[in-house]
């Protein structure tokens, strides 16, 4: 009975993985067919390959470049996904390890900061980025990716924080030991699986964030997502050219996910068994 139930699940998992795998491979198919091919109903799965929608996605038949607004993304996920950590780790230190008094209260004030709907906030942004001159600054976006992910972060790195032994810290300090040195030779490796998975899901907000970047830039801070929106035209939806500038948006989110799937699934079920 055993090894029935563990067939049985094993092929749920495999079922599930490839209902979530189906949509990724259509993408990457149709983002080999020309237009033609891609826009039958239903789609013809024996058509013949090409790289046209990659040509025009890299600017190669005299569109525009996407380098700019990948350039421009990766650098406001990359900073504000390091601003998160160096604000999140000691924050969830106080909460954890050392708790300040009604700690609760604190956590329950972070995750209030994520009930108000993005939306509601994005006039008076705009308003105090266009009288500041902020308006298509890249800076900005970094700004607004912190504060949006830093909660999360706190709540993620205090639940694997308070899995590290207070004896270790207690024995760092004996040694004399500042909080800084605590925080990084001391906590941050024990907790390097969390510290990865939190990193990995800030990132990955950051990167797929659209309403902010589609609202506060323009020419300059034009991010991945925002360019990607440019092949909607007027004219009408271009699948395979869509499909082909997804495939290639989507690719540094999956490759980190790749790289980090390990330290990722650790973090994730840090504390599951005691």
């Amino acid at each position: 009975m055993n090894a029935v139930r563990r067939g049985g699940l094993g092929l749920v998992a495999w079922l599930a993985g490839i209902v979530f795998f189906l949509p990724i491979a259509w993408m990457a198919l149709t983002s080999f067919h020309s237009e033609e091919d891609a826009a039958t109903n239903p789609p013809s799965f024996g058509a013949a390959f090409t790289l046209d929608g990659y040509r025009e996605f890299f600017g190669m038949d005299g569109g525009a470049s996407p380098w700019p607004s990948l350039i421009n993304s990766t650098a406001a996920s990359v900073s504000s996904t390091l601003l998160v950590l160096v604000l999140a780790l000691p924050a969830a230190y106080a909460l954890s390890i050392r708790p300040v008094k009604r700690w609760t209260d604190v956590l329950f004030f972070f995750l209030s900061t994520k009930m108000l709907p993005v939306v509601a906030g994005l006039l008076p942004i705009y308003l105090f980025a266009r009288n500041t001159g902020l308006l298509d600054n890249i800076w900005l976006l970094v700004v607004l990716y912190t504060s949006m992910n830093l909660p999360i972060a706190v709540w993620m790195l205090q639940s694997f924080l308070s899995e590290v032994p207070t004896a270790v810290v207690e024995a760092a300090k004996v040694d004399g030991a500042r909080l800084p040195t605590v925080l990084a030779r001391v906590v941050a490796p024990m907790a390097l699986p969390g510290i990865a998975a939190t990193a990995l899901i800030c990132f990955i907000f950051s990167w797929n964030e659209l309403l902010f970047a589609r609202v506060l830039t323009g020419v300059v801070a034009e991010t991945a997502p925002v360019f990607l929106t440019g092949f909607i035209t007027s004219q009408g939806l271009f699948l395979a050219k869509v499909c082909a500038a997804s495939l290639v948006i989507s690719l540094p989110v999956l490759a980190a996910g790749f790289a980090a799937q390990d330290k990722l699934i650790q973090g994730l079920s840090l504390g599951a068994v005691k």
